[in-house]
């Protein structure tokens, strides 16, 4: 590592907030930044005021007419019938006063992450607010107003052109950016997930592989509810390699969602924090072996904001930083936010290995992971290879 890794982050990224009892809060952010200090994590310069995007920035994915709805729902002066075409005055995603400018510091924040890298600055960057993967190109959806990936990734394709690879982690599927990308080769979106049969968004499945020249580059795995570790992580690093391998990428992206932890309240999946510390640790040997070590990685989804966010996404700065934490969560931080909280914090790390019951069913949940993990990649390899090659 020659070059210190960057995290973007400041209160203003607070301002993207859908009110007080949203699940989507961004107390986890403060709680996690914070953590990353008491650990004594951030080196001068390395912390990075968030920037806002410019309206041309975004007109790269989204179109102008659904900016301008966002634009009068920030000022509260759009009707309700028309937002609601636009995914927006949801129960998921409510307007709120300052809403576009609040997302445009969101968006500006993957943005600049992606100029700092390519500009030479750093190698590695967390852009901590972002990951609003469910936002389409002309649709808000699930928590997220517009798509931070997606306009780095256009920024990369226009400016560079760059062939991005994109892994998303979070327990929901990252739909908008692969629906955003989907007859594009020249990015690879791969997204494991819990299954749509129960959750949100209800996309994600094997079969959606892209279309016309981008038929291929869309590689889905979609995982039972109550998977665990094992199998989380075995489906991982079977799929990983091999694709980028045959995809051979010039940038790596990722969503880190942590959302699939046993404890989140939104989800199914049962993982713990030892699938949080190998998911950027094969992330970040990737970047290096097929990247030059490019690497902005994002935030995402995330409803335990106490117990879960914080140490997930400090574990994905500490592997940025090539450095082992000890287990022990820092005095200051649990006497500083234990009287807030309406749970008892952690005082460790990482989860114990019995930390949680094992799930009923684990063998035949394994089983099936492993029929979707070949269905899903049996001919993925030959697929990009051979339209790489056209």
């Amino acid at each position: 590592m020659n070059k210190l890794p960057k995290l973007i982050y400041s209160k203003a990224l607070h301002d993207y907030k859908f009110g007080p009892d949203h699940p989507f809060n961004p107390l986890r952010l403060e709680l996690t930044v914070d953590l990353i200090e008491k650990y004594g994590l951030i080196q001068e310069g390395q912390m990075v005021e968030p920037q806002s995007c410019a309206i041309e920035d975004l007109l790269m994915v989204h179109p102008e007419n659904f900016i301008k709805v966002i634009e009068k729902a920030s000022q509260g002066k759009e009707s309700p019938d028309l937002l609601q075409t636009y995914g927006l005055g949801t129960d998921d995603t409510p307007a709120f006063s300052g809403m576009l400018e609040a997302t445009q510091k969101v968006v500006g924040s993957a943005l600049s992450g992606a100029k700092m890298i390519m500009e030479g600055q750093t190698d590695h960057v967390f852009a901590i607010g972002g990951g609003l993967h469910h936002a389409h190109r002309n649709k808000a959806s699930g928590f997220c107003v517009l798509n931070d990936a997606a306009v780095a990734i256009a920024y990369l394709q226009r400016n560079y052109g760059l062939n991005v690879a994109y892994i998303d982690t979070d327990a929901h599927h990252g739909d908008g950016v692969q629906f955003i990308f989907y007859d594009d080769p020249t990015v690879l979106t791969i997204s494991i997930h819990e299954t749509g049969r129960y959750l949100f968004p209800g996309t994600g499945q094997v079969e959606e592989r892209g279309r016309f020249e981008g038929y291929g580059f869309s590689v889905n795995i979609p995982l039972e509810a109550y998977t665990e570790d094992d199998s989380f992580i075995e489906v991982y690093e079977q799929t990983m390699e091999p694709i980028l391998e045959a995809f051979q990428p010039d940038i790596l992206i990722t969503q880190n969602g942590c959302d699939a932890h046993y404890l989140d309240p939104l989800t199914h999946l049962a993982i713990t924090t030892k699938s949080f510390e190998v998911i950027p640790r094969l992330a970040h040997r990737l970047a290096h072996k097929y990247c030059k070590g490019r690497w902005l990685a994002l935030g995402g989804g995330g409803y335990d904001h106490w117990r879960v966010v914080p140490r997930a996404w400090t574990l994905i700065w500490a592997e940025m930083n090539e450095i082992e934490l000890p287990d022990e969560i820092p005095v200051e931080w649990l006497q500083r936010w234990q009287k807030e909280s309406p749970v008892a914090l952690p005082l460790r790390l990482r989860d114990g290995a019995n930390e949680f019951p094992p799930i009923p069913r684990r063998e035949i949940i394994t089983d099936k992971n492993r029929v979707t993990l070949r269905r899903s990649i049996r001919d993925a390899v030959e697929l990009i290879m051979s339209r790489r090659a056209c």
